[in-house]
């Protein structure tokens, strides 16, 4: 989502990290590069102005710190604007209110209501364990309530039942004493839509409100919605009076100027942004995070929240155990390979991780993109049991079969016997004595960062026990300890992979096997 402005923030700022001295007109430059990369990421106008015009009354009137070169200052002033403008803080939804709580979900047709609404109950469900009842209120769009009825259905969750004729506000009361009686904790209405808004709309949206007394209101747009996001966000602000954001197709290649937009115009905070089309793929928003990740600075804490929720303990913990023996078969790649899937990918990785961001060219240049990862699966899929156990007896014929099999050719099963035979070499040196390099690795960074003695990986800290807060604090103890973004241990700098040179960390080898990670929920 935010590429082309992650990309132009990075080449402004980098121009000024690098040089000793800064002078207001070198400032007062910069600042308009910023200005310009903002406008054409669709920010709103008045936005961009409040926050070029802070960043420069903090940058003329900061007090440099010795150890701080000027250039690097203005970065951190920049960071520290793009947090404020998004909201300091990731507010979630708030259901502390007498049961049943009501969410009312508004906005434009097409923006996602329905499929965000399922998502919702979902979340709310799987996560938070409570009971949800959805019920949908538009009325005109065909097969509107059948939609969400099937949402109900894929997920599991209960919908309201569908009586022909009622009206949205009708509907809106059943719901509500449905849920009541029913025993439900939480109530999604499902809100209709127009394709603009319209005084019809509005009233609709305030009558539902009446009778139904929502306690969240939550308006869903569309992340490519450009310039018109802040009229759109204050007209229902005003008559509706919102609660909070929900951001849908942040996956996509737009400018994120709705996001950057929103925020700042109505005081009100993005609670959750969605990913994907699948219902699993809503997560909760966090301003600081998505700031670092727009100025290139990675996203650390997110991809251990990521690799907790994806990562199945009992598995991780059995390949560490034959990781320390140093073994590591064709299935155990597979496995890899897969949970890197899970993860995002390779893009979405890298784009989390400290100074990777702009790796992400060079690794889809090298033809190392998700496909790949696609067809090494196949082509593993492709060979009997004693295959992936033993590779070594893979010859001609063999090969010739699994390529036929798999739709590819010798040399792309060359490639991957290669790659698991450099991923193999290293887990031998990760295993070993004195615990092996992986934990000797990881005891330096945990003493590195005062972290001596506590429990996990070879003293690095049990992350099962550890809430998002204490994550995003240790990502900070990190950077004070001296270890700075594209310097994490194993990634030698240029963080290199198989087949592009440098310090290898094949397959991203330890992410997706780190001991002490919670179980997968």
């Amino acid at each position: 989502m935010f590429e082309t402005l992650q990309d132009r923030l990075g080449s402004i700022l980098n121009g000024l990290t690098g040089r000793g001295a800064l002078s207001e007109a070198d400032v007062s430059a910069a600042l308009r590069e910023v200005r310009r990369a903002l406008l054409e990421a669709d920010v709103a106008l008045e936005v961009v102005r409040s926050f070029t015009d802070a960043v420069r009354q903090k940058a003329v009137g900061a007090e440099i710190l010795k150890s701080i070169k000027p250039g690097q200052m203005v970065v951190k002033l920049v960071h520290d604007e793009l947090v404020s403008m998004l909201g300091s803080e990731g507010v979630s939804i708030d259901l502390n209110a007498a049961a049943p709580v009501v969410i009312m979900m508004v906005g434009l047709q097409g923006s996602g209501k329905t499929t965000t609404s399922g998502k919702i109950a979902n979340r709310l469900a799987t996560r938070d364990k409570k009971k949800v009842l959805m019920a949908s209120l538009d009325t005109r769009r065909p097969a509107a309530q059948e939609q969400l009825r099937q949402l109900g259905v894929q997920t599991g969750i209960d919908t309201l039942p569908i009586i022909a004729g009622q009206s949205p506000t009708d509907i809106a009361a059943r719901a509500v004493q449905a849920a009541k009686l029913g025993g439900h904790d939480v109530v999604i209405l499902d809100t209709a839509g127009r394709t603009h808004i319209d005084e019809p709309l509005m009233i609709e949206m305030a009558e539902i409100k009446r009778k139904s007394n929502p306690h969240e209101i939550l308006l869903v747009a569309d992340a490519l919605t450009g310039q018109d996001a802040v009229n759109l966000a204050r007209n229902f602000d005003d008559r509706v009076g919102i609660t909070g954001l929900v951001l849908t197709r942040m996956d996509g290649d737009g400018r994120g100027g709705a996001a950057l937009s929103m925020r700042a115009v109505t005081g009100k905070p993005i609670k959750l942004i969605g990913v994907g089309e699948r219902m699993g793929e809503l997560e909760e928003f966090h301003p600081r995070r998505v700031a670092d990740r727009i100025l290139g600075m990675g996203d650390i804490v997110s991809l251990v929240e990521k690799a907790a929720e994806n990562i199945d303990a009992e598995r991780a913990a059995a390949m560490a155990a034959k990781m320390a023996k140093g073994k590591f078969d064709l299935d155990d790649l597979a496995d890899q390979l897969r949970q890197m899937q899970k993860m995002g990918g390779m893009g979405g990785i890298m784009g989390m991780m400290p100074g990777m961001a702009g790796m992400k060219d060079k690794i889809s240049a090298a033809g190392l993109d998700d496909k790949l990862f696609g067809r090494q699966i196949a082509i593993i899929s492709s060979m009997t049991k004693a295959e992936r156990a033993n590779p070594d007896i893979l010859k001609h014929s063999r090969k010739k079969r699994i390529a036929a099999g798999s739709g590819t050719d010798a040399a792309d099963i060359n490639k991957l016997l290669k790659m698991h035979r450099q991923m193999a070499d290293m887990m031998k040196m990760m295993g070993g004595k004195k615990g092996g390099m992986m934990k000797q690795m990881m005891g330096g960074l945990a003493g590195k960062m005062g972290l001596g003695g506590m429990g996990g990986m070879g003293g690095m800290p049990d992350l099962s026990k550890m809430d998002p807060k204490q994550l995003e604090a240790l990502a900070k103890q990190a950077e004070a300890a001296g270890i700075k973004p594209g310097s994490l241990p194993g990634l030698g700098g240029g963080g290199g992979l198989p087949g592009l040179g440098g310090g290898r960390l094949p397959g991203l080898g330890g992410l997706p096997g780190l001991p002490g990670l919670p179980k997968k929920k």
